[in-house]
């Protein structure tokens, strides 16, 4: 008896704009690949007033889920069924899984940054200081206060979206909070634990930039992580690395938000080591 043919692929993908330099279809496909599965992940250049239409076709042409990128990760919320309770507090969705036609928003980005963080430490009960006050803060922050986190405190320029953050791990977690006003080089308080870059500064092309802190303060031992994955290893990382921290670059958070994704739209466990490793070997190239 003739096998059975299929040829209809497992769609996945990625809405953002700009789109053409997010390498998570590199890491997803590898792990497609390794799994042995017949799928795909897309990157869809998708305009704001387009998201609606993007959600709707995926919808209709039975995608399995999609990852939100900027600028749609809020905008997102009103175009899906159900929030995903850590989505729900963090107010954002990077990730839509596509249950029987219902679409559900999680938000894997801090569960990816969690994962990587307790490779090298756990959290619970440890004091946190978050740089940054924006959406990869926001949930770097809630996650790792809900992983049991003594304190968090967010060093933010802008007052508002400080306090906002502080409010919001308040609210939703048993974590002492604090906001710091971001003025001048930033002293690191001497019990930090957990130093987490939540910033843009030192994205490609900007790789010689460095978040104003007063590297001085930086004491051996500390843990000193990055959320930018490009490039991995960033002059942050590096000047930390100069005072005896040790460090813990924004590859491994991409690499486990992935794996997170990838597990909520296959039921699946993908390799993770596959997955970095065509990360390195793009941006080795």
């Amino acid at each position: 008896m003739a096998a059975k043919l299929d040829f209809l692929s497992l769609l996945t993908g990625c809405f953002a704009t700009p789109v053409a330099e997010n390498p998570t279809v590199v890491m997803v496909e590898a792990a497609y690949r390794a799994m042995g599965l017949d799928a795909r992940y897309i990157n869809c250049d998708v305009a704001p007033a387009d998201l609606g239409d993007a959600v709707r076709g995926a919808r209709a042409m039975g995608w399995r889920g999609f990852n939100c990128s900027l600028p749609h990760k809020v905008a997102v919320i009103d175009f899906i069924d159900e929030l995903a309770p850590s989505a729900e507090i963090i107010g954002a969705v990077n990730c839509v899984i596509n249950d029987d036609g219902r679409l559900i928003g999680e938000n894997t980005d801090g569960k990816g940054f969690l994962a990587s963080l307790r490779e090298v430490v756990d959290p619970k009960g440890k004091h946190v200081v978050v740089l940054g006050a924006g959406g990869a803060s926001r949930a770097v922050a809630v996650e790792t206060a809900l992983a049991g986190a003594a304190s968090i405190t967010i060093v933010n320029r802008d007052a508002a979206r400080g306090k906002a953050v502080v409010q919001l791990v308040a609210a939703n977690t048993a974590a002492d909070t604090l906001f710091v006003p971001w003025t001048g080089d930033y002293a690191i308080p001497p019990d930090t634990d957990v130093l987490i870059n939540a910033t843009s500064i030192g994205l490609f092309p900007g790789v010689d930039d460095r978040p104003a802190v007063d590297f001085a303060s930086i004491r051996p031992g500390m843990v000193v992580a990055d959320v930018i994955p490009n490039p991995p290893h960033t002059a942050f990382l590096k000047a930390a690395e100069a005072r005896g921290a040790r460090t813990l670059d924004g590859l491994g958070m991409l690499v486990n938000q992935g794996v997170v994704g990838i597990r909520l739209w296959t039921g699946r466990e993908p390799d993770a080591k596959v997955m970095r490793g065509a990360l390195e070997a793009v941006f080795a190239g």
